[in-house]
C-alpha cells in the first residue's frame, strides 16, 4: 500500500512539471499594404503607427496605421515582426517596461483608438 501511493505522489508531482503545447503555425504574414499617404499629426507628441498584420484564429489580419501617443513618455514602438519561423507581436518600450498593443482595444468604439492624456 506504501508503495502504490508513494508512486502516485511521484506521478503526480511530475505531472505537475510537465508541459504540453500546443500551436497552429500559419507561416509569414503577407507583405504590408502600401499607404498612398499619411494623415497629418493630430498634434505634438503623436506618433505614426505604420500599418502591419497580426495574427487572429488561424489567419492574419491588416491593422491600419494610426496616430497615437506613447503608452508612457520615452516609450519607443517596437514594430511587430516575423522572422521566418515565428511572429512577434509589436509593443511600446523603454524605462518603464514593455507595454504590449490589446487589439481588443481596437474594436471598443467608445474611445479614439488612443491612450489619454492620463495614461501611465
Amino acid at each position: 500500500m506504501k508503495i502504490k501511493v508513494l508512486l502516485l505522489t511521484l506521478l503526480a508531482a511530475g505531472a505537475v512539471f510537465a508541459q504540453v503545447s500546443v500551436g497552429i503555425r500559419i507561416g509569414a504574414p503577407p507583405q504590408a499594404r502600401a499607404m498612398r499617404a499619411q494623415p497629418p499629426s493630430p498634434g505634438a507628441g503623436y506618433s505614426w503607427i505604420n500599418g502591419y498584420w497580426y495574427p487572429e484564429a488561424n489567419k492574419y489580419k491588416w491593422h491600419d496605421g494610426y496616430w497615437t501617443r506613447p503608452a508612457y513618455e520615452g516609450s519607443h514602438w517596437v514594430e511587430p515582426h516575423h522572422d521566418g519561423q515565428q511572429y512577434f507581436a509589436g509593443y511600446w518600450d523603454g524605462d518603464h517596461g514593455q507595454v504590449n498593443h490589446d487589439h481588443k482595444w481596437d474594436k471598443d468604439k467608445s474611445h479614439n483608438r488612443d491612450y489619454n492624456h492620463d495614461h501611465k
